[in-house]
């Protein structure tokens, strides 16, 4: 620690230089953080769904229909724990740009999805309150949001009989996740006042989610789910939560593999970026490293200076990128309620550390090693 001042000065002997090359790492690490957490909402949906779980769709999309007294059959179906439907109500508060899902549902989807935590007493008012509403924590604290607070959402897609498209709900309750996978930025309302207030929405749902049996095999009971309603005017295609997620995944495309080659690349880049301007450094300043020789320091410690001016540089820039993106995916922004959250993960955090010891050290060697090797004589000659 000692030494930590004259490092600190070699560093900010060239500040614009330093500047850039400590930006450069920022940003690097801004993006690896912000792609990571990308792929971690694409990943993680399918990751962290329940296996127990099966979603049944409309057999030609999820944007057509399926009719809501499909319900009691299902219930009944041999296998099946739990079951609940969904309908996008897909309205806008205050503004267009304050977009956020709201899902309208029956009451059991709470015993579906157990990872969404709710306080007791606040459940038992949402499922007696009519007009009642639930949020995820995070989106209360994004509109500063209390229990009691009035609501109102204009949607886009379900007007009520008397031709408003303005709806309010009573804020009955605020949800958390049981982790980070879980959407912490959904509002769920009852499907029961949908269908009493709006003809349009009268009868149908866009999906179900169907909660299996301990001791039942989820490909069997999806396929009798199935067969129930092939020869129906609406038939249903019904699969695993974990498959449903992941066929969504794969229409963006192999998300993972893109990530990791910019993030490859860009790490690339920066190594050269850093090594390029350590080893500009350490030439300029031969005749000083020279002179740290001549008056008792070993060539190893002198090396060590020049991988100190590294170790500094990298770790400070990588932490304050890492960091920025973590202030940036704090609010595990939604994703539709189709996949996962964007978060950082402690994977990635634990990955994103590496790869700073390992940018530290990679872009540290040749310089190093060219100060190892320096001979005072051939410092102080070129001084």
């Amino acid at each position: 620690m000692k030494f930590l001042p004259l490092i600190w000065a070699n560093l900010t002997d060239k500040k614009l230089r330093t500047a850039f090359t400590f930006l450069s790492i920022v940003f690097a690490f801004l993006l690896y953080g912000v792609l990571g957490s990308i792929k971690n909402a694409f990943a993680g949906g399918a990751e962290f769904a329940g296996v127990d779980r099966l979603r049944m769709i409309h057999k030609v999309s999820i944007v057509q229909a399926l009719p809501v007294h499909y319900y009691d059959r299902i219930i009944a179906t041999e296998g099946v724990a739990h079951a609940t439907y969904v309908l996008w109500f897909g309205g806008e508060y205050q503004d267009p740009r304050n977009f956020f899902p709201q899902l309208a549902v029956n009451p059991t989807y709470l015993d579906v999805y157990p990872e969404y935590e709710l306080d007791a007493n606040e459940r038992k008012q949402w499922l007696a309150t009519r007009t009642g509403a639930i949020v995820g924590a995070g989106l209360a604290e994004r509109f500063g949001w209390q229990v009691g607070d009035r609501i109102g959402l204009r949607s886009t897609i379900y007007t009520q009989a008397d031709g408003k498209d303005t709806w309010e709900f009573t804020l009955e309750g605020i949800f958390t996740g049981a982790d980070d996978s879980v959407d912490e930025a959904q509002m769920f309302i009852h499907h029961e006042y949908m269908e009493e207030s709006s003809p349009f929405a009268r009868g149908e749902v866009r999906w179900f989610v169907i909660a299996v049996e301990s001791d039942a095999e989820p490909a069997v009971v999806a396929a009798r789910l199935d067969a129930q309603f092939a020869n129906s005017s609406t038939a249903t295609k019904t699969s695993t939560e974990r498959a449903f997620l992941q066929s969504f995944v794969n229409q963006v495309g192999d998300t993972a593999t893109i990530i990791t080659s910019i993030v490859g690349v860009t790490f690339f880049v920066i190594l050269l970026v850093v090594g390029n301007a350590v080893a500009h450094s350490v030439h300029e300043r031969r005749s000083q490293l020279a002179v740290l020789k001549a008056v008792g320091f070993s060539d190893v410690r002198v090396m060590c200076f020049v991988i100190g001016e590294c170790v500094l540089l990298c770790s400070s820039a990588g932490v304050l990128g890492m960091l920025l993106a973590g202030w940036a995916m704090q609010a595990g922004v939604s994703t539709l309620g189709m996949t996962g959250v964007l978060h950082l993960s402690t994977r990635d955090i634990v990955e994103g550390s590496l790869w700073i010891a390992l940018l530290a050290v990679a872009s540290s060697v040749l310089p190093a090693v060219s100060a190892l090797r320096l001979q005072v004589a051939t410092g102080l000659g070129r001084g």
